[in-house]
């Protein structure tokens, strides 16, 4: 029996580490709602410092400022709840007292829901959002929002998402995450709560490990439309747009900690992603290792030949530009194509191996759109559609797509290549400072990569900072000794104009051709 305790507004619930205040979830930590819980119990009495220490950091040996800024989270959070802070007093002796309103104390039976199997696949529950507007008629755009939501999220194909018509069997009700969890049968729960006033609306939505409790990702959106519905869309694709990657980093920590010889082949893959993502000839090498023992156990699995085609391209342009490497690039690609016509990962991983290493952009975007069309909120589709956008010379679109990439994932771990894309999109219109400002951000998002340092060599020369340009310069040929601006061009079949300009610029900042 878990004990739930209610006083003044709020609702607390120690076994879930929630405070909530009417059917919203404050943003108060777990320690910090342990401390209030024991509080509460004793309300009235005094509870000294060793008590709530142990409450709240069980057989751990920690300083008394710990204490003291949890409870001044405690007392933060019930000011802005209700504008009362003082309902906490702290005693001379060492210790706290609760003096707030009464507390009404009820018993919560959590063993008699029903404890489903989580499925092979990451799963989620998106909940109702709370509406905070005040306005009950309101409530077909908090609805909607969570509808769009959920459909976004139902098209990325590695993903098991729970159905509407289960998730709002909980509109109006506080719940437990942990409880939803074993409900419905997943891993993370979406929550989140919708505020509209006028045409100004503020979403806050965060994920949260239901097996543990722990946030995964927490986000504020605020936003002015007087198109509502256009609003509703783009507040969804934002969050499933963000949402999937922090599921990916969530799934592959999760994929650590299982012994090595208790991979399948999803584990494999994910294990796998790190070092894929890295874009460095050492890491993708060890990829490559576990990719093709994936490819092994299920030869149909696109994500698999998806990834495997991008290691290939990167061992070809930083490693030698060796035909193999290519041939290798594009076989996978293909595989890719012919397995994951319903992947939208797998047919943007492909597509941009077609595309640089098979020089065929045509059927490139063609996989690009069909990724898309399946997931429009995927920013890496965007991501690296910007890339060969820079490189084929189209700067507008090229620095479009990059900005709406980092716009639905701002945190991706490719967003060295977003800033690489608006370097050279920058570069190619003629505004230097521009593109020297998005290299030193591509070159701070991934400072291994050789290509970042290019994209500012060039952007320096430009300026007439050659002094800058030939450090720049320097560390691409640290990074990639065999680099050769006129090799790599030809390798990523850059457009005449813009490797004319680069070139010039490179050449200036003594890079060889």
């Amino acid at each position: 029996m878990a004990a739930i305790h209610e006083f003044g507004p709020f609702r607390l619930d120690a076994e879930a580490g929630i405070l909530f205040r009417g059917a919203e979830p404050t943003p108060l930590g777990q320690r910090a709602v342990q401390l209030l819980a024991l509080l509460v119990q004793r309300a009235g009495m005094p509870v000294s410092k060793d008590a709530l220490i142990e409450a709240a950091w069980p057989g751990q040996a920690i300083e008394d400022s710990n204490l003291t800024v949890q409870m001044a989270a405690v007392r933060r959070t019930l000011a802005d709840g209700c504008g009362e802070s003082q309902w906490i007093e702290t005693l001379p002796r060492g210790g706290y007292r609760y003096i707030g309103p009464a507390v009404t104390s009820s018993a919560s039976d959590r063993t008699t829901a029903p404890s489903l199997t989580l499925p092979e696949r990451p799963s989620i529950a998106v909940l109702p959002f709370a509406d905070l507007s005040g306005d009950t008629e309101q409530d077909y755009f908090a609805d909607g929002m969570v509808d769009d939501i959920i459909t976004g999220l139902s098209r990325i194909n590695w993903l098991f998402v729970i159905a509407r018509n289960s998730t709002f069997t909980y509109k109006g009700r506080a719940v437990d995450v942990k409880q939803v969890g074993r409900e419905l049968g997943v891993r993370y729960v979406l929550e989140g709560s919708i505020r509209k006033t006028g045409g100004n609306v503020r979403i806050t939505g965060q994920l949260i490990d239901a097996s543990t409790g722990m946030h995964v990702w927490a986000e504020r959106y605020d936003r002015h439309s007087d198109d509502i519905f256009a609003l509703q869309d783009d507040i969804a694709m934002s969050v499933v747009g963000a949402i999937a990657p922090s599921l990916r980093r969530a799934e592959i920590n999760r994929v650590k900690r299982k012994r090595p010889d208790s991979l399948d082949a999803y584990d494999l893959v994910l294990r796998a992603q790190p070092d894929v993502d890295s874009g460095m000839p050492e890491q993708v090498t060890q990829a490559l290792v576990l990719l093709e023992r994936a490819i092994t156990l299920q030869p149909s699995y696109a994500l698999a030949h998806g990834n495997a085609a991008m290691c290939h391209h990167c061992l070809f342009l930083r490693a030698g530009l060796q035909e193999g490497s290519r041939a290798a690039s594009i076989k996978h690609a293909r595989s890719a194509i012919a397995h994951g016509q319903d992947d939208a990962l797998a047919l943007t991983l492909a597509g941009f191996s077609i595309g640089m290493d098979g020089h065929d952009r045509a059927a490139a975007f063609t996989a690009l759109d069909a990724a898309l069309a399946i997931s429009p909120s995927s920013a890496l589709t965007y991501i690296l559609g910007s890339v060969m956008l820079g490189w084929g010379g189209d700067s507008d679109r090229a620095i479009e797509w990059s900005e709406r990439g980092m716009r639905l994932s701002p945190f991706d771990s490719w967003a060295f290549a977003a800033f690489d894309a608006q370097a050279m999109g920058h570069f190619h219109r003629g505004r230097y400072e521009e593109a020297c400002r998005a290299a030193y951000r591509a070159v701070q998002a991934n400072p291994r990569h050789s290509i970042t340092h290019v994209q500012l060599a060039a952007a320096l020369a430009k300026l007439g900072r050659l002094q800058e340009a030939r450090a720049a310069a320097a560390r691409v040929l640290e990074l990639h000794p065999t680099f050769r601006y006129g090799r790599q061009f030809q390798g990523v079949n850059c457009a005449p104009a813009p490797a004319a300009s680069l070139g010039e610029a490179l050449r200036a900042a003594g890079l060889p051709e």
